[in-house]
């Protein structure tokens, strides 16, 4: 019998498509059903709420200032209020309500640079943006703050694909003071496979004087990660 997709003979046992071509199309329904999730995922997050009525004071533009930049030319970013109450439960809280952000239309946010604020802004807008490096840990932090779990999930992925030998350290620390748990586990794994060589470096041993709850918790994993891998070679020692 053949195949009905590559045309190549298959045993009689299969039901019309050899065990290649299925695993191909499984695998292949999966992308397509996880493709679908994520574009759910963005229409849900780009929907705004409806404006409450009557509306409230500076219910248009209102400006987030940066507090982190020091230079006195940086200009406010401007966004409107219905985008902002709707990407985030902490903005919504802060302007329906009689707050001083919702009186004056001015919302300062202490702990992100113009950059950021405007990488922030345009995710809130478009639900995408560009990462680098050094911009993402620190829009995922922001995102934490203002509880957009939509840009921290985008962010977090972003620092997960770039988990190295250099950084796996610095990011399982990172993952750890905010709850990324992709971002942990990949740091993690690169972590126990390398502690021999890992250990030795500056930033573990910082670790270590900052942070010796982490360790002992890198340790614990190394330790289970061995302790399988002896068990293993013993079983098929015994096969």
């Amino acid at each position: 019998m053949y195949c009905q997709s590559c045309r190549e003979e298959y045993g009689s046992e299969e039901a019309g498509t050899c065990k290649e071509c299925y695993e191909e199309a499984s695998e292949t329904e999966e992308e397509l059903h996880r493709e679908i999730d994520h574009l759910k995922s963005l229409l849900s997050f780009l929907r705004l709420t409806p404006p409450p009525s009557p509306p409230p004071p500076h219910s248009g533009l209102l400006l987030l200032h940066s507090l982190a930049d020091a230079s006195a030319s940086a200009s406010p970013v401007p966004a409107h209020r219905a985008v902002l109450v709707s990407r985030s439960p902490v903005f919504k809280a802060m302007l329906d309500n009689e707050m001083e952000e919702s009186r004056s239309g001015v919302i300062k946010i202490p702990d992100a640079s113009t950059k950021v604020l405007r990488s922030f802004i345009d995710y809130l807008y478009t639900a995408e943006t560009t990462l680098d490096e050094d911009i993402a840990p620190e829009l995922l932090i922001l995102a934490e703050k203002y509880q957009v779990n939509h840009l921290k999930v985008f962010c977090e992925r972003y620092m997960t694909s770039k988990v190295n030998h250099e950084n796996a350290i610095a990011c399982y620390a990172f993952a750890h003071r905010h709850n990324a748990k992709q971002l942990l586990d990949a740091a993690l794994s690169l972590i126990i496979e390398n502690m021999a060589t890992l250990r030795e470096r500056e930033e573990y041993k910082e670790l270590v004087e900052r942070d010796p709850r982490l360790v002992v918790e890198l340790y614990e994993a190394y330790l289970c990660r061995q302790a399988n891998l002896a068990s293993t070679k013993d079983s098929n020692a015994k096969v």
